[in-house]
């Protein structure tokens, strides 16, 4: 896998009169996790659609391992990228295994042979995420975060090179949001994964992310490692509201908090 794994350029997506995405340009590497944080409406949910060709771009292109996304064929860049909206589809009547199972279409479609091959991903993926317990469970009956590592696990029996994940912990309790966000990262840097992950809570984002890129207006206005994000300066100019910042007692990191 090249280190440039995906790249973005001059990316405009407008919606009507609206313009939501203006200009992005953005290049990401493999076994990293970048957050994208950013006030609501600023382009965020939007940016990681584009990436996954939920939307098409009004203008730009995407590449994919230095091809055009657009020249992917539909199940070759699914096998390559795995995407999770902020509303997952309901999942009435299924078990935990049966949703996992469905991470493994695009390498045999509809009709095609479930294999040992397959079966065995499946399994791997329902231990690595720790949902052995509950794998004949209905999913609708899980708590948010044990769905949460569920759609995770599908993700990864996908065994795609990345993983796009749209506010996976917004409905989650804290302890469970450290949780999701602790295993994405864990993922990430054992199976060399790119992860992208749209978070609201940007002291989440700067613990969990190794790269933090903001959104404003649908531009990106800053982007680094997150202790140089997560600075009075530039999260005013990026949130519009002034942040107060403090190291953290135990790991130093900066933490931010409102004034």
């Amino acid at each position: 896998m090249p280190a440039e794994f995906l790249a973005l350029s001059q990316i405009h997506y407008e919606a009507g009169k609206k313009h939501i995405l203006r200009g992005v340009d953005l290049k990401l590497e493999a076994g990293r996790v970048y957050g994208l944080v950013g006030p609501n409406g600023s382009g965020k949910s939007s940016l990681l659609k584009t990436i996954a060709r939920q939307i098409d771009p009004t203008s730009g292109t995407v590449a994919l391992q230095g091809k055009p996304a657009a020249s992917w064929g539909g199940r070759a860049f699914a096998r390559e990228i795995a995407y999770m909206p902020q509303f997952t589809p309901a999942t009435d009547g299924m078990t935990v295994r049966e949703l996992v199972a469905l991470g493994r279409f695009p390498w045999h479609g509809t009709l095609g042979r479930f294999t040992k091959a397959d079966r065995d991903l499946v399994e791997d993926a329902i231990r690595r995420t720790d949902l052995e317990r509950f794998a004949d469970s209905l999913v609708a009956n899980m708590s948010g975060g044990e769905r949460q590592r569920a759609w995770i696990a599908m993700m990864l029996a996908q065994n795609a090179s990345c993983l796009l994940l749209d506010e996976p912990t917004s409905a989650l309790d804290l302890a469970h949001q450290a949780g999701v966000l602790s295993l994405l990262r864990e993922l990430s840097h054992e199976r060399g994964l790119t992860i992208v992950v749209v978070l609201h809570d940007i002291n989440l984002a700067s613990r969990y992310c190794d790269e933090l890129v903001a959104l404003n207006d649908g531009r990106i206005s800053a982007r680094g490692k997150p202790a140089d994000i997560v600075q009075s300066d530039v999260l005013k100019s990026v949130f519009g509201v002034d942040m107060g910042v403090f190291p953290h007692p135990v790991s130093n990191e900066p933490v931010s908090y409102l004034l």
